[in-house]
Parts: structure tokens; C-alpha cells; sequence
């Protein structure tokens, strides 16, 4: 239950005044559907309204004038604005007006009457004007425009100075509640409290309220990082008081395996497996994260503690997002396991009648060992004998409640996610804070470096040039095109212009894929691209190239600048696996932004995915760091994971501290931390709760 101190935060945003049908669902875009979440919307900045005499005023800047009203200059013809001379003794200030019906502005600001009057300021032939003043008010209402005035996020038809009302409203709902945060740790931080913090930041008293190292910011930040932390460690222990069959590990069938691979396990590898056979031996379910680059020998790890689990009788299932990453793990890991006397079978939304029914009877018999495909191996009419671990690769393609619907095949499934999308250590556990995390940050060997370099558009004829010598010695290359726009039909009207001109130069060895294609057309294309029979593969999107081709060793990406820095890294991933030299083709379009320059850069000295990762968090700064809120990421309202990154270690200790001293939150702090958790949505099984 809510508790009631929460309610007027939590009522509809159509009891805010001026809020009916018409203006709620421009309010709800901007902020959301409760008075607590207008209440969340912080300035973006401020404006600062300063009063000046007309031959003071500073062209471009938003200023505030005490004039009184000269004269009414009315449109000749239509279409043509409506001008209001206004004098204070020291110059003239002309205040434009288009689109203006009737004699309503000469009716409320008569001539010889005093207005005050603020906006920016224009200079236009010779003459000073406002166009369009942000107010124009009898001298008496003078206290209605602030001196400093947030700014707040607008959408058509709703002006940022109408959110500001609604703002205030909803901050004079706002009592004070009781205080959730550790009195020493407020003392030596000099916060404010909840409700101070809040006025600060909606009635800031110069710009410095707002930024996000000022105490009210960095409180407010504190506070909601603490929600998620104690959301992620609650489900955490919760996870761990869940028992799960005990699975030893380096079993008889893993030994056998790695045995016979053709390469030694590096060492980022065999501290992975370490961790994950702790898991499996714990009788605790395993909640593991393995973290690396592309090509790190992620999946090879994962086939281990799928052996470990075989011998231990249990069933393994492993799900990717798309068939063609599912096509391509079953292709990795079912000869080894197959050779050691393991069934690997492959179960995909494309298996129908007959084929489909005798997959899903091995699976409920367990003559199959290990299951390899996509969603459809969490479906309803899909039953395991013994599913003890599920392998969940590009883990942040899938929801929470995907992860789940597969680990509930089973009972007390463990559970290991895989990513190649490198997550810089500041952030990791604001994304991954419920889950133990292994890394492998070591590349494999017989990875050859990727020669990186950085090519403006003109040159593209020396690219392709020199692409079809190499196609003429056998090689392979990938063409990334660029993201044109967020219309897919435009960036594929890209894509297949590009392979039109490249089957132009280089003949019909050119495939081309998109995500509008046909899954059967998709994977024809692939197939002769990994079989060799295609040898440029044209694609639209980083979803389109989760393939493994080991010949691949050209990787061109047009207007490089328009991707994000672990896009490129990811893309440039994709080459290098085999024996031939690699090289990565960055084409730009001239002149480069500084922060598109450095981008580049980084790229062309470093192939350290994690470290290219922390790169690109500075080169980004706030908002959406690596683009990863679609990757489950939270949406954080009022921290800033890049600001208020050294916040987010302090917030996850202290979650774990208030655990270890009460668990079920019945101290005095821990009743006022459960309405904390409720005022951000922040509960271990809420839809916010579940986005780490």
C-alpha cells in the first residue's frame, strides 16, 4: 500500500490547475501522467531578466525595460506586424507583433501608460526591438516577471512558462517527508532536505541552483540512486535465498572440451570460468553477467558451464535475440559438445509440424541436453525435462520479463547473460547492479589487429579502389551505411544505392541485408556471404552483422561520424577473427565537429573496448550515455549518471549496509526508505525496479 503521506504526489495531473483534456496529454508528453512527475521535471536552465534603460541594452540578450507606450504603428496591409513604440527617456524600444486581429493590444496598453515590458533583444534597421516581448504588463504587475526565471522542457502548445506554473503547484503539494538519508552522510555533504532540495531547484536564485554538482542537485540525485541501489540488492538477496541445484564444475564432459579445442583458454576466460563454477556449486542461483568484447571468447565459456550442467543431469537452453545469432552459437558450440556425446539441438519460430514437434518431445524427454535458438524457446507449449541453466546472450535485447519467462521453464534455473556491448565501470552498477558481473577483457589468440583509419567521403574512389584489389585476392568486406535518418525507408533507399554503385565496380558479389527483409531472404544472403560466394555484404544496421566471418577482413562504415564510439568498436569487431590482415575504413563527411574528431580518434589508437567505452562516456557527458536506455538502462529523472557517477558506488554500499542491518526495512529508516522507494518507482518487482 502507498503510504497516504504520498498521495497528493500521486494524484492525476488533471487536478492541477488549468490541467483539462485539451492541455493533460501535452503535460503527460512532457513530464507523465502524476503530479509527481511534473514535480520531477527540473529546469533545463534560467533566464536572467536584467532591467536596463534603452541605451543600455545589449543586442541578443533577454533584457527587462520600464517604457511607456509612444505610439501604436498599425499594419498598412495584411501580413504585415503590428508595432508598439515604446520611450523611457533615454531611447526608443519597438515592441513587433505578427499575426495580431483587432485593436486588442492598443486597447490594453493605451498610449502615455507605463508598461513593463522583457525579451530579447533585436536590433533592425538601426531601430531596438523586442518581437514578440515574453511579457508586457501594466507597471503595477512589475512582480510577476522574475529577475532569474527557469526555463523548463515545452512541446507544442505548451509553453516552458505554463509548465512553471504547473511546477510550483506541484511543489506546493510537496510536504516534507521523513528523512531517509544517514544523518552523518547528510552533515558532511551539506545537503538540504528533500523538500528544501526541491525548492531550490524550482526556485533557483542564480544558475549555479541548477548544476548538477550544486547540494540540492547532487541530493535529489543521491536520493533516487538510492532507491534503485537498495531496489537492486533487494532482488539480489532475494535471488540468493532462492536454492538451485548444486552443479560441480570442470566436469568430465568441459575437461574433454576444452581439451580438444585448437587454442588454450586465455586468461580472462579461465577467471570467468572460476567465478561461474563457484555459482554453480553454491546452491544459491547463479545471476551472472559476462562481460566482452566482441570475439572475446564469450561463447566458449559459456559451452563450459554447459557441460558442467549436462553432467550434472540438467539441460541447458541458449536464447539470442535474432535467428541468425542463434544460427551462428549453434554452429559454434554443437560439434564440440556433440563430439563429447552431447544433443545440441536448434529451436527457432521457423521450425513448424512434424520438425518443431519431435524438437520439443527431446526437450521434454531429455534426449536433448542443450537447446540453441531465439524467443521461441521460452514459449508456452515448450517443456524441459530438467532445465538447470539459461545462457542469454545480447542479454539487454531482452526484457526482464523475457529472462524470466525462460528461467521459470525450470526450477531454480541459473542464469547466465552475455554482452558485447562494453559497459564502463562507473556505470556498471547502474545497470547491472542485481547481477555479479565476470569480465573477459583479454582478446583470444590468433585475433589479428584491425588497422584503423579515418577517410573524409571525397576519397571514396581510392576506397573502393583499393576494396576491389582485395576482393580480386580473395577477401571479404562489410559496408556499413550510414544512419541517414530515423526513416528506415530512407536509410535503405541508401543501402541499396550503395550496392547498386558497388555491383557497378565490383560485379554481382554483392549482398545486400536489411531489416525489411524476409527472414529466409536475410539468412540466404548470409549464408553465401560466410560461405563465400558473396563478397561484399551491404548492410543498414549494427543488428544486421551479428554474423561470424572469419574471411571477413575489410569493415567500411560511411559517415562514420553519425555512429555512437561503441557502435564503431562493435562494427570493427566484426573483422579481424581470421588469418588475414584486417583493416576498419572510417568515411567522413568534412568538416568534423571537435567531438567527432575525437571519436575518431580514440578509435584509430585503441581497440580496449572498455576503455573506448569510458571514452565515450566523456566525449557524451549526461542524457543517454552509449544510447543504452533502450539497453535497459535506467531512466534516471534526476541523477545524472555521468555527473553524479561517484555517487552511484556510495549509494550501492549503503544499500548494502541498510540490508545487512534490516532486512525488511522495519526501523524507523527503513519505514521512510520503503516511501522513498515509492516516490521513484524504485521496488523490486515495480516496471522501474525492473529496468537494471
Amino acid at each position: 500500500m502507498r503510504p497516504e503521506i504520498l498521495f497528493p504526489l500521486f494524484a492525476s495531473i488533471g487536478t492541477l490547475k488549468g490541467v483539462g483534456p485539451r492541455v493533460a496529454p501535452l503535460v503527460e508528453k512532457v513530464a507523465g501522467s502524476l503530479v509527481r512527475d511534473v514535480l520531477f521535471l527540473t529546469p533545463q536552465s534560467v533566464i536572467r531578466r536584467t532591467p536596463v534603460t534603452a541605451d543600455k541594452v545589449v543586442e541578443g540578450e533577454i533584457q527587462t525595460l520600464v517604457v511607456t507606450i509612444d505610439a501604436h504603428i498599425k499594419p498598412g496591409r495584411p501580413n504585415l506586424p503590428w508595432r508598439i513604440r515604446g520611450y523611457d527617456g533615454t531611447g526608443f524600444v519597438t515592441l513587433v507583433f505578427f499575426k495580431v486581429y483587432g485593436d486588442t493590444l492598443e486597447k490594453q496598453n493605451p498610449v502615455g501608460e507605463q508598461r513593463i515590458v522583457s525579451g530579447k533583444v533585436e536590433r533592425f534597421n538601426g531601430e531596438v526591438q523586442i518581437a514578440h516581448p515574453d511579457y508586457l504588463l501594466p507597471i503595477e504587475r512589475a512582480d510577476e516577471i522574475p529577475e532569474l526565471e527557469p526555463v523548463y522542457p515545452a512541446t507544442a502548445g505548451l509553453a516552458s512558462r505554463a509548465i512553471r506554473k504547473l511546477a510550483n503547484e506541484a511543489l506546493s503539494r510537496a510536504t516534507e517527508l521523513p528523512e531517509w538519508q544517514d544523518p552523518a552522510w547528510m552533515a558532511r555533504e551539506g545537503f538540504p532536505s528533500w523538500r528544501e532540495a526541491l525548492a531550490v531547484v524550482h526556485e533557483p536564485k542564480s544558475e549555479a541552483d541548477l548544476a548538477p554538482l550544486s547540494r540540492p542537485r547532487r541530493r535529489l540525485a543521491y536520493d533516487e540512486l538510492l532507491a534503485h541501489q537498495l531496489a537492486l540488492a533487494q532482488r539480489k538477496a532475494a535471488r540468493r535465498s532462492h536454492p538451485a541445484p548444486k552443479i560441480a564444475s570442470r566436469s568430465d564432459y568441459a575437461q574433454q572440451i576444452e581439451a580438444d579445442l585448437p587454442y588454450r583458454l586465455t586468461g580472462a576466460q579461465q577467471r570467468a570460468l572460476a567465478d561461474i563454477g563457484g555459482d554453480l556449486a553454491s546452491g544459491e542461483r547463479m545471476s551472472r553477467l559476462l562481460q566482452g568484447d566482441v570475439g572475446a571468447g564469450k561463447t566458449v565459456v559459456a559451452m563450459l558451464a554447459i557441460a558442467d550442467a549436462a553432467s550434472a543431469g540438467r539441460q541447458s537452453a541458449l536464447m539470442a535475440p535474432t535467428e541468425i545469432l542463434a544460427r551462428q552459437h549453434y554452429e559454434t558450440i554443437a560439434p564440440p559438445l556433440e563430439a563429447a556425446g552431447l544433443r545440441v539441438l536448434l529451436l527457432t519460430g521457423r521450425d513448424k509440424g512434424k520438425v518443431r514437434a519431435e524438437k520439443l518431445m527431446a526437450l521434454l524427454e531429455g534426449t536433448a541436453h542443450v537447446a540453441v535458438g531465439t524467443h521461441a524457446l521460452f514459449q508456452e507449449d515448450v517443456a524441459y525435462r530438467s532445465l538447470g541453466l539459461a545462457v542469454i546472450d545480447e542479454q539487454h535485447r531482452f526484457g526482464v520479463g523475457e529472462r524470466r519467462r525462460l528461467q521459470d521453464k525450470g526450477d531454480g534455473v541459473h542464469l547466465l547473460a552475455m554482452s558485447a556491448t562494453p559497459i564502463p565501470r562507473t556505470l556498471e552498477l547502474t545497470v547491472f547492479g542485481d547481477l555479479d558481473v565476470s569480465r573477459i577483457d583479454e582478446k583470444p589468440p590468433g585475433r589479428t589487429p584491425v588497422a584503423t583509419a579515418a577517410v573524409p567521403t571525397p576519397r571514396i574512389g581510392d576506397v573502393v579502389n583499393r576494396l576491389k584489389a582485395a576482393i580480386r585476392d580473395g577477401a571479404q568486406a562489410f559496408w556499413i551505411c550510414p544512419l541517414v535518418s530515423e526513416s528506415e525507408l530512407i536509410d535503405l533507399q541508401a543501402a541499396e544505392g550503395r550496392a547498386e554503385d558497388l555491383r557497378r565496380i565490383l560485379g554481382d558479389s554483392v549482398g545486400l541485408v536489411h531489416g525489411k527483409m524476409p527472414a529466409a531472404d536475410k539468412d540466404a544472403v548470409m549464408a553465401a556471404f560466410a560461405a563465400g560466394k558473396v563478397s561484399v555484404l551491404v548492410a543498414t544496421t549494427v543488428v544486421e552483422v551479428g554474423v561470424n566471418v572469419p574471411n571477413a577482413s575489410i569493415m567500411v562504415i560511411e559517415q562514420a561520424e553519425r555512429f555512437g564510439l561503441a557502435q564503431l568498436h562493435q562494427l570493427r569487431g566484426r573483422v579481424g577473427r581470421g588469418a588475414r590482415e584486417s583493416a576498419c575504413v572510417l568515411l567522413y563527411d568534412p568538416p568534423l565537429s571537435e567531438t567527432a574528431q575525437a571519436r575518431l580518434d580514440i578509435l584509430r589508437k585503441t581497440d580496449d573496448g572498455f576503455l573506448i567505452a569510458e571514452k565515450d562516456l566523456e566525449l557524451r557527458g549526461g542524457g543517454d550515455p552509449l544510447g543504452l536506455r533502450q539497453s535497459g538502462f535506467p531512466a534516471y529523472r534526476l541523477a545524472d549518471p555521468v555527473a553524479h557517477r561517484e555517487l552511484i558506488a556510495v549509494a550501492a554500499d549503503d544499500a548494502r549496509l541498510i540490508l545487512a542491518r534490516d532486512p525488511e526495512l522495519k526501523t524507523e529508516r527503513g519505514e521512510a526508505l520503503k516511501v522513498l522507494q515509492e516516490l521513484f518507482d524504485w521496488r523490486p518487482g515495480s516496471p522501474l525496479g525492473e529496468a537494471g
